[in-house]
């Protein structure tokens, strides 16, 4: 579903106005949302309206699917579905879509443009039973197939990277989301940088949940946050996106 452009508002926060000033040209960005688990009606618009508010503007195209796990996000069946985009959000729920060439058409994708990409979510629990699911997990950073059972406030603390980096700023020194599904996270990919973790009860380990990777000339940001539609709508998510994102299309 093609979406137009937003400009930007007029009450972008004062810590995002460099960003803005001086960028005539409006980004291009995708966003690839649908599947299993989540409230997709309210989160694109949640995710567009929140990057563009802090961006400026960009020429959002959307891309929804149906609510199954095994749907097949059509947009990338043509081997040139990034071409021309500077970044694609990634905010999708299809753990049980096997197709290798689809899956391997996603990635490629992402070298052959050199399209950033913004990974949120159950991202990271797509493509999970198929047969290419590392190639996906290598583009992510991180390999995750299943979260804590417990929904709950996730106390999520910058590591000394994030710190440095500038991108978790807006975490201070923890922040406890409104909300949250806490995913496990079973390998940290090389070439990755967790910026930020929280402590899981259930495995009794701290756990990446926020993190930025760059190869082959493509920068993904990353994060786990993000189940439940009041964290997303929360300040702090969304700058840490912004800024993740802001970072991901070489705008730092």
């Amino acid at each position: 579903m093609p979406g137009g452009a937003f400009g930007a508002a007029d009450d972008v926060p004062a810590g995002d106005q460099a960003a803005v000033s001086g960028k005539t040209s409006p980004l291009r960005g995708m966003l690839v949302t649908g599947g299993c688990c989540h409230d997709y009606d309210a989160q694109k618009l949640i995710i567009t309206e929140g990057l563009t508010k802090r961006l400026g503007a960009i020429d959002w195209t959307i891309h929804q699917y149906d609510q199954n796990k095994d749907t097949r996000a059509t947009v990338y069946e043509d081997p040139d579905w990034a071409d021309g985009f500077d970044f694609v959000v990634h905010n999708e729920c299809f753990g049980d879509m096997k197709d290798p060439k689809l899956i391997g058409n996603i990635v490629a994708g992402h070298h052959k443009s050199g399209a950033a990409a913004v990974m949120v979510h159950c991202s990271m629990h797509s493509y999970r039973n198929s047969d290419a699911a590392d190639q996906w997990r290598e583009l992510l950073g991180v390999t995750s197939t299943f979260h804590e059972r417990a929904k709950r406030s996730l106390p999520v603390v910058p590591t000394a990277a994030g710190r440095d980096s500038g991108l978790v700023e807006a975490l201070g020194d923890g922040w406890k989301t409104p909300n949250g599904e806490l995913y496990v996270i079973k390998r940290v990919w090389p070439g990755t940088t967790v910026l930020a973790t929280a402590y899981s009860e259930e495995v009794e380990a701290d756990q990446p949940v926020i993190w930025r990777r760059e190869k082959d000339g493509v920068r993904v940001f990353g994060t786990t946050l993000g189940h439940h539609n009041e964290t997303m709508r929360s300040d702090t998510w969304q700058a840490v996106v912004a800024a993740g994102t802001r970072w991901a299309v070489g705008r730092d």
